[in-house]
């Protein structure tokens, strides 16, 4: 029997772990901008890969990648050259034309003896109407703003290109790095950390299929109401709602009051009241029928994990963080529910344990004594 061990080693070893952990802690929060990086491009480049995989079929895997990351990057070129353009110039002649909306506003409160007594006790129109008078006067005060903006978005565009590059890494040697780690394992645990990974996979690229397709359905159907009612720029205002949906719960809402804010301006308030009661309804269908259908196949995570994960992501890392949340959360509970398999495979392949009977020695492994 070896002798104990001494109190100051012991001592000493809890410093050093303490210490250690703490480094880690603090190095991980000094490189948490290239490590949020590297996460979302590992995301860009488990979801790339089943576009890959099918395009490898029909061309080189170099090939099947440029074109994969060809169309990514197109993507959202195209849909700016749809939103960007009409918003510029809707929001030019929304300053210039600001103070005849006021008047319009105040025409309709005259004729209406609530909404003039309300105006009379507060004044609100007077105040709408003084700012709405200095607001063409703003406009060059902009210029300053936009050129914080325009650094903002070299800065965005280099975050952009540099995960670009890292995820087509990732796409075109990953692999062989996680077979060749997968590898040095032993065969039955290979065999398991094999099949989680590629459950994951799996559940990433479905996730983004499902809120790729989600995000379709919300675009479509919010031009097709939008050009029934006869509100301009319903391209980009459909663009624009397809795009905010794709934020687990609030974007869709967020989208909503955009575009409700919109129609204030086009023929208020019927637009704005069929509006208002279409999204409330569309976004109940969507909530109880058409995401959960989705993400359910997809992903199958339990809703309050859900909410949990995007409340958490969305502190943590911003609107990416909450786009990241649901497959981040599927790839965990894939994780926990293998480990958990295994643990009971190995509880149930152990040998039982042998009970005395009452008054009877234990089995002994040494030799009889003589």
């Amino acid at each position: 029997m070896g002798s104990p061990e001494p109190a100051s080693r012991i001592i000493f070893r809890a410093i050093l772990i303490t210490v250690g952990v703490v480094l880690v802690l603090w190095l991980i929060w000094q490189l948490r901008k290239p490590i949020s990086w590297i996460i979302v491009a590992t995301f860009i480049a488990v979801a790339l890969s089943g576009p890959v995989a099918w395009l490898e079929r029909y061309m080189r895997r170099g090939f099947a990648i440029a074109v994969c990351y060809l169309g990514l990057i197109l993507t959202p070129v195209l849909l700016g050259l749809i939103v960007v353009p009409p918003i510029v110039r809707e929001a030019s002649d929304l300053a210039r034309n600001a103070p005849e909306y006021a008047a319009d506003a105040r025409d309709y409160v005259e004729k209406d003896d609530r909404l003039r007594k309300l105006e009379d006790d507060y004044g609100l129109l007077t105040k709408i109407e003084d700012q709405a008078k200095k607001l063409p006067e703003k406009i060059p005060d902009a210029a300053s703003a936009l050129g914080d903006i325009g650094v903002r978005v070299v800065n965005s565009i280099f975050a952009g290109i540099t995960i670009l590059v890292l995820s087509v890494f990732m796409v075109g040697s990953g692999g062989r790095w996680i077979r060749a780690a997968v590898a040095l394992q032993h065969p039955e645990r290979a065999a398991r950390i094999d099949r989680t990974l590629n459950r994951m996979r799996e559940a990433v690229g479905n996730y983004v299929a499902g809120a790729l397709a989600q995000a379709i359905i919300a675009g479509i159907l919010t031009f097709i109401v939008l050009k029934i009612l006869g509100i301009p720029f319903a391209a980009p205002l459909a663009v624009l709602s397809g795009l905010f949906d794709l934020i687990p719960l609030v974007g869709a809402t967020v989208g909503a009051i955009i575009v409700g804010i919109v129609t204030v301006f086009a023929d208020f308030p019927q637009d704005t009241i069929v509006w208002t009661v279409w999204a409330i309804v569309y976004q109940q269908v969507e909530n109880t029928v058409i995401q959960p259908r989705i993400q359910q196949r997809a992903v199958d995570v339990h809703p309050f994990v859900v909410l949990v994960a995007v409340l958490f992501g969305s502190t943590l890392f911003g609107i990416g963080g909450a786009l990241l949340a649901i497959p981040v959360a599927a790839s965990a509970q894939i994780i926990v529910r293998e480990w958990w398999a295994y643990r009971r495979e190995r509880q149930m392949a152990a040998p039982p344990r042998i009970t005395p009977a009452p008054g009877q020695l234990p089995p002994s492994s040494g030799a009889p004594p003589s």
